[in-house]
This record gives C-alpha cells, structure tokens and sequence, in this order.
C-alpha cells in the first residue's frame, strides 16, 4: 500500500508536522506541584502546539520563561512571559545575544542552519539545549523495535546547511534527513549538553490537522464506519501534546541528556483498541467495520490520509508504529487515558468557530465512506 520508502518518510513529515501547529487549553496551576527548583528557562516557538502547554506547565512548576519568536501567534499567559523577537529563517537571532539561561527548548526546528546559528550564540550560554526531533529521522521503518541507536536518514544533497523552510515545504521527502541533520548540529554545538527528543503523531487539543480528531468526530457522529485493517489489528502510535510537553519539562528539570524517543502508548494499542476507546466516550453508538488493507487499497484509500493515524502494520511500514520508548519510560514519560485525549479532543473542537468546525483536515469523506463500505458488503457477499 506504500510503494517505497520516500512515501514512508513522507507520511512520517506529515506525522510531525502535527506537532507545530494547534493550541491551547489552559492548566489549573492549582493541580501541578511547584519544582525543587526554577529554572531559567528559554523556549524557541512557544506559541505553536506543545509550546503553549510548555510554557502554562512550566509557570506553574515555578519557571522562569522566555521565549524567542517572530510574534506573530500573541498569546494570553498566566503568568510574566518574556518574549523576544526574531526571525531564524532571515538568521535574526541578535536578541539571544549575550545572554544566559539554564534550559533552551527548541521546538519547531526542521532547518539544520536553524540550529547552526542558534548554536553559535548559545553555545556556552544554555546548560542544557533541547531539540524535539522525529521518529521520522529512521532510515528504514521495516523493523519493529527500533530504538535511539537506529540508523538515520541521509540527506543527499548538495549542502543541508543551505536548505530552507521553502526547500522543505516544497520537497517533505527531506524532512526525515533535514531533522537528522538538525540533531547533528544540536550535537555539534552543545556536546553532552543535548537532549534529543523523538516524538512519534502528536495529538490531542490544539491540533490543527485533525489526523487524532477525524476519529473522534467521527465516532461521534455515529453510523457505519470505515476502519482499517483486517480485525483492527494492526498497530498504532501518538502522543498528547500536553503529555509530551510536561514530560519534557520534567527532562529539563532532572538534566537529563541523550536521545529519546516519545510517542504511546506503553503497550502496542492496536487501531481496533484505539476506536473502541473513543467510541467509548460518545453515545451514538457506531458500528466499526474493520476492512483490510488489500481492499483498500485496491479502493484507493489512502492511509494517514483518507484513515488517519494509521499505516499498513507489515512490509516496509511494520515498524512505523512499533517504535520503542522504553528509555523514554525509564526517563518518567507517562500518558493521560485516551478517553481524556478523545473527550478533550471534541470539547476543544466544538468551541471552534463554525467555520472550522465545518472545515475538517483530514479522514475520508462521507459519501466516499460509504461507498468503500458498500464495495466490501458486495465482497463478502459473493464470496
């Protein structure tokens, strides 16, 4: 269903682009307890998905936060923000200069001249810099299990450090190479210093792309439904937002340093378990009806696309959504149920204007649903 592995690692950019755009419920300070210490600490973004639930839990752990951005996403805080301006894709960092603090969180970094000329200016400044990277960084997604020490995508071209935003948003296949090649120079300028954070499809409130919501809204809105795989059983992997962004604040609190990866959750939750868990918290009652990935793709359903979130659990996808975390784990990242996830997932979305409501990003359409559906009843019944 995926004709090569340029295809995969697309699917894997698009996966992490979940992460930068979205925001922002609010936390209850009241519910967080204060850290053992504060920590000065700079985030690059802050104002995208996981920043703003960065910055809400580490003001009520008792922080001090600064954050460096174009300003163009101005957000309401709970608390005194310092916010400096610049432009990192023009090479405007001069406002990071000559200043020191204990932690530096860089999130939506996918341009390795980004991290370059961040490096320069902060190297020495910060005690500990933390780049959120990809799984999309792996060569090859074939093979289950595959941990910080397997082998990365390669950039093949002529220099990465010359490639930009536009170069990116016009070629995805570089986004796997281009974020391994931003972990090179992370390493390169803050040595021992660097904490490499690999989060899977980060989802939850706040995403922008409705590759989690399309399920949830979907459940909700009740009927047959169109699920992949055959019995549901092949595999799944994401992340809340507010999970990866609490557990990288505490990362940042215990100075931990090396590569993790994040996604969820601690088991192998299969799509079957996945779509009962949300249909779980609606009340419409559908039904699923799980079609393998042959027919589909004899349908042309695409997968991520048209069923979001998940990928063929065989050939060169086995691997995609089989990721290990166990360091992560041993490192104290842990996940809210996925009922919170859905539930919140649909409050968030129904406040949104019905402009957005009406505008979903991703999932296959209704009418085409139901035509699938009715060429696999067909199927089975002159089988």
């Amino acid at each position: 269903m995926l004709s090569n592995r340029r295809e995969l690692l697309k699917l894997g950019a698009l996966a992490a682009a979940a992460g930068v755009t979205g925001i922002r419920p609010g936390l209850a300070a009241g519910n967080v307890e204060k850290a053992p210490k504060p920590l000065n600490i700079l985030i690059l973004g802050g104002t995208g998905f996981t920043g703003p639930h960065q910055v809400r839990y580490a003001l009520a752990r008792g922080h001090k936060i600064t954050l460096f951005n174009r300003g163009r996403r101005p957000q309401d805080w709970p608390a005194e923000v310092e916010e400096l301006t610049g432009d990192r894709n023009t090479g405007d960092v001069a406002a990071l200069k000559g200043r020191r603090w204990d932690v530096c969180i860089d999130n939506p970094t996918s341009v390795p001249f980004w991290v370059r000329d961040v490096g320069v200016v902060l190297a020495g400044q910060v005690d500990q810099y933390i780049f959120i990277s990809t799984i999309s960084v792996y060569a090859d997604t074939s093979k289950p299990g595959m941990d910080e020490t397997t082998g990365l995508a390669e950039y093949e071209g002529e220099d990465v450090l010359k490639e930009t935003r536009d170069s990116l948003m016009a070629n995805m296949a570089l986004y796997g190479p281009m974020k391994a090649a931003s972990e090179a120079q992370a390493q390169q300028h803050f040595k021992e210093q660097t904490t490499i954070i690999r989060p899977g499809l980060i989802v939850g409130p706040g995403d922008e792309t409705d590759r989690f919501s399309y399920w949830p809204l979907r459940l909700e809105a009740g009927g047959d439904v169109l699920a992949p795989s055959a019995n549901g059983a092949d595999p799944v992997q994401f992340i809340d937002a507010r999970d990866l962004a609490e557990w990288t604040i505490r990362m940042a609190e215990a100075r931990r340093y090396g590569i993790y990866n994040a996604t969820g959750p601690d088991y192998e939750m299969s799509v079957a378990a996945m779509l009962y868990g949300i249909r779980a918290v609606t009340t419409a009652g559908a039904r699923l009806h799980f079609v393998p990935a042959d027919f589909l793709e004899k349908q042309q359903v695409a997968p991520w696309g048209d069923l979001p979130v998940w990928v063929p659990g065989q050939g060169e996808s086995a691997g995609f959504a089989r990721v290990s975390i166990q360091r992560a784990l041993e490192a104290g990242l842990r996940f809210r149920p996925l009922a919170t996830t859905a539930a919140d997932t649909l409050s968030w979305f129904h406040a949104q204007t019905p402009e957005r409501q009406g505008t979903l990003r991703a999932g296959i359409e209704r009418e085409r649903e139901a035509e699938v559906l009715a060429a696999w009843r067909a199927q089975n019944r002159a089988s």
